[in-house]
């Protein structure tokens, strides 16, 4: 895989944000057995109406021909600011954002991530990232939240994925979703046996261990995401908390504006 023809920027038409759909279908559904419902099933999109509202920050292979499609990474983006009369935020399905939203702080939302297998390597990931902070950046943002989703493994409890989140990652309390009652998953005790706890950190999702080496913080309790069959957690990240490497790029005064909204 080479990196000279990928290009990391927002969706500008139509056909690219149905390409993201498509790759978050391939990823979620046929690759990590979500269950999709007729519709999906029907066009293999994977839709919701979230999508209208939300940038779209795609990872685009100009090598790759048209007909394979030329997304193969996505981020979906909501800025508090994009909220109209009547939206919410995707997380509020599953967390109560109370003490998000009445912190004041300019507020981003990160959701639907994935990225296609065979571009699952560290550059491309950096330069989603590089692309998120360059958003974040123009849109003044300072902090950015959305769900993370742990799943079972033969190395991969999701009990022992919730409790280590929780003993050492918990949110300060002002800034802390909680789990809605309805679908809360308790975080059971840390392991006594502390090679257990290394064994559990070892074992976190990828993405999640990822947030936290950037500066995250976890909200209370995770949430049962039965759709998906997996267990969402709440990721918090105040720019200012960020580790030096991701926060120079937020205090970037000359960052690139990207924030058109997608059509």
């Amino acid at each position: 895989m080479g990196l000279q023809q990928i290009e990391v920027r927002l969706a500008r038409t139509g056909d690219e944000i149905a390409q993201a759909q498509r790759l978050r279908y391939e990823v979620f559904y046929e690759e990590y057995g979500a269950r999709p419902d007729q519709a999906m099933l029907g066009s293999r999109l994977d839709v919701d109406p979230h999508d209208a509202i939300m940038d779209h920050l795609l990872v685009i292979d100009h090598a790759r021909s048209a007909a394979a499609g030329q997304v193969v990474g996505n981020y979906r983006l909501l800025p508090a600011e994009r909220l109209g009369a009547g939206d919410a935020f995707y997380s509020s399905a599953e967390f109560d954002l109370a003490p998000l939203l009445g912190s004041g702080l300019r507020l981003l939302e990160l959701g639907r991530s994935c990225v296609k297998r065979e571009y699952r390597a560290l550059p491309v990931l950096q330069m989603l990232w590089r692309g998120i902070a360059e958003y974040g950046a123009s849109h003044r943002i300072e902090l950015l939240f959305g769900c993370a989703s742990l799943r079972e493994g033969p190395e991969r409890s999701i009990q022992a994925q919730l409790a280590l989140l929780h003993h050492a990652y918990l949110a300060p309390p002002h800034l802390r979703p909680v789990a809605l009652p309805g679908r809360r998953v308790e975080p059971a005790s840390l392991p006594t046996d502390r090679s257990d706890g290394r064994r559990g950190q070892r074992a976190l999702e990828p993405l999640v261990r990822g947030y936290l080496r950037a500066g995250a913080w976890i909200g209370d309790g995770g949430a049962r995401d039965d759709a998906f069959d997996c267990v969402d957690v709440c990721i918090v990240m105040p720019t200012s908390k960020l580790t030096p490497r991701y926060q120079r790029h937020f205090q970037q005064p000359d960052a690139p504006d990207i924030s058109a909204h997608s059509s």
